[in-house]
């Protein structure tokens, strides 16, 4: 039979980018090997970005499964701090932006819980409080390559129904030659240093050797990655739009308060890399590789928090503008008012440790085995910290002032007025000058219950959470090859994985030090830790005193008081969730013919078993101190994946691919956690529990999606392609707010401290539940223009649409709108690259979409957030290329981010007046240059 399957050698050879398969007719099975050799081979002469186009693109069209794919040239060649900004310019892929950087990845309307990430073909462990990983942890320049799987087979471990996003690093046996590379930027923000304490200016710096030794027998590859990357934000922030009845019976809708700051960031990172490669035989070959992260992210942010209706001033009706077709209150003004400057500081730490052992043996000629084994770990900390000051402690003392605002129409948010110095120290000092610090411990602590100075011993906040994640995985495959007309081979294969997150919260309450019942008032900023005025004209409020607030935390100047003795929510962020899956797996490869032209693909069925569990707290208050009581909570449930991929080759070149797959995607794991506020009954509900709990819910299961795939493709030249592609996923067990039954054997009432006879309860938190649909279409193309003339040589275009429907309803028959999904996802990618020379401007757009925001204590909030478009551009010089043999191996580049200015923004409700969010990140420039030794 006619079979158009390239041989390992040329797969070896297209993965270089060298074959242009166009022009390869492999013969039929009796061929000789002489026959063979005389077919005709097509040599591309092409490096840099457009060699880079080839390996992706055959990459993609020798893959079993519908993917997508990113060489290291796309990688280390765009303006990219992490590997999300080039992932996002794939089809169908995009990615929400996190402090000015792509930090989430969606695809095909998808949010980042819905997918895996993968390291080498292993599961990664995150730094955020779920699954989605954050892709700023990964530095683009020490990988080869990411994978994107739109179709699963049988034997990826990774678990998604958006897909699997795999992170690959180089061979080094790959290589064949020895390899050593530098590379350095300058990196620079459009805004000036926003805060007189911060740097607008950072570095990047990468050192990588690969070589091989012992006869190519052993090779080696070792990268060492620093990086310093600054932010700049400017940030129009909403409290909320609280709605009210004018006299006149209408509703109007006004700005409750707002939190604008300006933000100052420095993300550092220090990355290490190592792989090791030993084949002594043509059968046995292992690769063992660890990656280390060192992860810090600095952020300084300070503002004035205008509290206007939700405020104590007093609003003129006559000051006040209403927009006709909304009922929104445009403009106005307060009078007396007091507000809360901001003098705030965060520090996100992470430290990632991954390492992988991979062993592969020909037992013979018909079998062959793999295993492998990781482990990976990541500890989080985070350290944020609020500092207030204003002119008097507590709500009616110090000097008011009359702010008006204005909206201007736009989704930039609200310019003020105002009549007080903001930047003058004598009249600005540290303390709290509204009545927030609602503690009773705190008013204990002081001596001021019952006082004039009640519920006014808070004059800052901390926040503390921490969070540990560990997986270790096992994993056993055998391959069997067969004489057939129809399978080629089967592969067998267990695996086992064990994970263990666990998050721990706390806050603390601040209070000047100076503070007492005999001596309630402000401090004034010490001299040593001024550091001038922060200037806050984007919001009309002048200049605004700056001061080290984390230096006045660290020497003292604060007392702390844990919020959590008698605040109940961090107990209910204090969780434990282990899981251990045990899989097994059986795939087919197909290799056989249909209406007399060849089908490959593969067959296969994962059967995948998990125990679960969670560890945490059922607590409830007693004469207002917190109580908790330990809960442990079990759970364990099966699933039967299993998953097709067929790919009919009409031609040499026009490929039809079809995949059917059941594919799951797990519970967030703050979902799962067993912490609650639980109240034990003597009477039962209409359940008939004695037990009200509100909380996690450790029984969760996964979500549950049957997808389709159907693609036309066809690669007319060794550089181009165009695909047409249509997908389907029928989803249920989708997660929805709900009530469901839980099991409290063994768990003391909070209350009396003993353990009832009645153990069940009602739950009140996330269930299983609903179903829907989601649907769409994607269109891709890369364009060589030398398809049209050998003069347009080197310049090409690479462009994607991708548009996606949902019909969703929740286990109520609501409907419900998916987080992460955009309806329509476009990227476009021009290009010129020939003589040395190289040029490129990418744009990324999304619509409108829901996403996951950090909101209070670090929690995840959903909001609205409206589309953007992202531009970006490159150019660049190659001197070897260009021909100027003593410089082969240097080249440099300028690169820019965000050319646009587009901002981040999202809105409260539907009248996009209404803004919650707008973030201004300016623009950023990269400047480098890389030398091959």
């Amino acid at each position: 039979m006619l079979n158009f399957k390239p041989s390992k050698l040329t797969m070896a050879l297209l993965s270089g980018g060298l074959l242009s398969m166009s022009s390869i007719a492999l013969a039929a099975e009796e061929a000789t090997a002489e026959q063979q050799a005389e077919e005709e081979v097509e040599v591309i002469e092409v490096t840099g970005f457009r060699r880079s186009l080839v390996e992706s693109m055959n990459t993609k069209r020798y893959s079993s499964s519908v993917v997508e794919a990113i060489s290291a040239e796309d990688i280390g060649k765009l303006p990219d701090s992490s590997i999300a900004e080039s992932i996002a310019r794939l089809p169908g892929l995009t990615a929400q932006r996190l402090d000015g950087r792509a930090s989430k990845v969606s695809i095909r309307g998808f949010g980042e819980n819905e997918s895996a990430t993968t390291f080498n073909g292993r599961e990664q462990v995150s730094i955020d409080d779920n699954r989605g990983v954050q892709f700023d942890l990964y530095p683009s320049e020490i990988m080869s390559g990411v994978t994107v799987y739109k179709t699963p087979d049988a034997t990826i471990e990774g678990e998604g129904i958006a897909g699997v996003v795999n992170l690959q690093t180089v061979r080094p046996l790959s290589k064949g030659e020895r390899v050593i590379q530098i590379n350095g930027q300058l990196e620079k923000t459009s805004f000036d240093e926003l805060n007189p304490d911060a740097d607008n200016t950072g570095e990047r710096a990468t050192i990588s050797y690969i070589d091989q030794f012992a006869d190519d027998t052993i090779g080696v590859a070792l990268a060492i990655s620093t990086m310093s990357s600054p932010n700049q934000e400017k940030r129009w922030n909403a409290w909320g739009y609280p709605e009210f009845t004018a006299p006149n019976g209408d509703t109007v809708s006004i700005l409750g308060g707002a939190k604008p700051f300006v933000r100052s960031s420095m993300l550092e990172r220090d990355s290490v890399m190592g792989v090791i490669e030993f084949a002594p035989t043509d059968d046995l070959h292992i690769t063992v590789d660890a990656l280390y992260v060192d992860f810090t992210d600095e952020k300084i942010l300070r503002g004035i928090e205008v509290p206007f209706a939700w405020g104590q001033g007093s609003i003129s009706a006559d000051t006040a503008v209403i927009d006709p077709e909304t009922g929104f209150v445009t403009s106005a003004i307060t009078e007396g008012q007091r507000v809360v400057l901001r003098n705030d500081y965060e520090e996100r730490q992470a430290e990632l440790n991954s390492y992988g052992f991979n062993a592969e043996y020909n037992l013979n000629d018909n079998w062959s085995l793999e295993f492998d084994a990781s482990y990976s770990n990541v500890d989080r900390e985070i350290w944020s910290m609020e500092s207030y000051g204003g002119t008097g402690r507590g709500d009616s003392r110090g000097a008011a002032d009359n702010i008006g605002y204005v909206f201007d129409g736009g989704n930039t948010g609200a310019t003020f007025s105002h009549e007080l110095d903001y930047s003058d120290y004598n009249l600005m000092q540290m303390g709290g000058p509204l009545s927030w610090g609602w503690s009773s411990a705190l008013n204990d602590k002081y001596g001021i219950t019952g006082t004039e100075y009640e519920n006014q011993a808070q004059d800052g906040f901390l926040n503390t959470p921490t969070v540990e994640d560990e997986l270790t995985s096992l994993r056993f495959a055998a391959t069997q090859a067969l004489e057939s007309e129809v399978v080629s081979a089967v592969t067998y294969g267990v695996s086992y994985k064990e994970r263990e997150k666990q998050k721990k919260s706390d806050g603390f309450f601040l209070t000047v030090s100076s503070f007492s019942l005999e001596n309630p008032g402000m401090m004034s900023v010490p001299e040593e830790y001024r550091d001038g005025t922060v200037n806050l004209d984007f919001i009309g409020m002048g200049d605004m005193i700056a001061y080290d607030s984390r230096g006045l935390v660290k020497d003292g100047y604060y007392d702390l008081l844990s919020e959590s003795l008698t605040n109940t929510s961090h107990a209910t962020k204090s969780w434990t969730v282990k899981e251990e899956i045990t899989a097994a797996f059986i795939m087919a490869d197909l290799d056989t013919e249909m209406f007399g032209l060849p089908l490959t693909g593969n067959v296969g069925v994962r059967y995948v078993h998990t125990d679960q569990s969670s560890q945490g707290n059922a607590f409830n208050t007693q004469d207002g101190l917190v109580i908790t009581s330990p809960t442990d909570i079990e759970h364990d449930y099966s699933h039967v994946l299993p998953s097709l991929n067929l790919s009919l080759a009409l031609d040499d070149s026009q490929t039809i691919r079809f995949g059917a797959a059941k594919t799951i995607s797990r519970a967030r794991l703050d979902e799962m956690n067993a912490s609650v506020n639980a109240t034990y009954n003597q009477q039962p509900d209409d359940q008939g529990n004695y037990w009200k709990v509100e909380g996690g819910n450790p029984e969760l299961e996964p979500k549950e999606a049957i997808g389709l795939d159907l693609t036309y493709s066809n690669y007319y030249s060794a550089e181009g392609y165009f695909s047409v592609a249509l997908f389907h996923k029928d989803l249920s067990e989708w997660i929805f707010d709900g009530n469901y039954e839980v099991d409290m054997s063994g768990v003391a009432d909070p209350a009396t401290g003993e353990i009832p006879e009645n153990t069940t309860g009602t739950g009140t938190g996330k269930v299983n539940g609903g179903e829907g649909t989601l649907y769409g279409y994607e269109l891709s193309i890369a364009l060589p223009f030398n398809v049209f003339s050998e003069s347009l040589d080197g310049f090409g275009l690479i462009a994607s649409y991708t548009g996606v429907e949902s019909d969703i309803e929740d286990h109520n028959g609501e409907d419900y709108e998916l987080p992460g999904l955009s309806d329509s996802i476009s990227n476009v990618t021009a290009y010129y690259e020939n003589h040395g020379f190289q040029i490129r401007a990418s744009m990324r757009h999304r619509s409108d979409f829901k996403g996951d925001v950090y909101g209070l204590g670090f929690d995840q909030v959903q909001v609205d957030i409206e589309g953007e478009t992202i531009v970006d551009a490159q150019i660049g010089y190659d001197f070897g290329e260009a021909g100027f043999k003593s410089l082969e191996g240097l080249s440099i580049f300028l690169q820019g981010y965000n050319l646009t200015e587009e901002p981040f923004t999202s809105l409260s409700g539907d009248n996009s007046l209404q803004v919650r969010d707008y973030q201004d990140y300016g623009r950023s420039y990269l400047l480098g240059f890389s030398y091959k030794l």
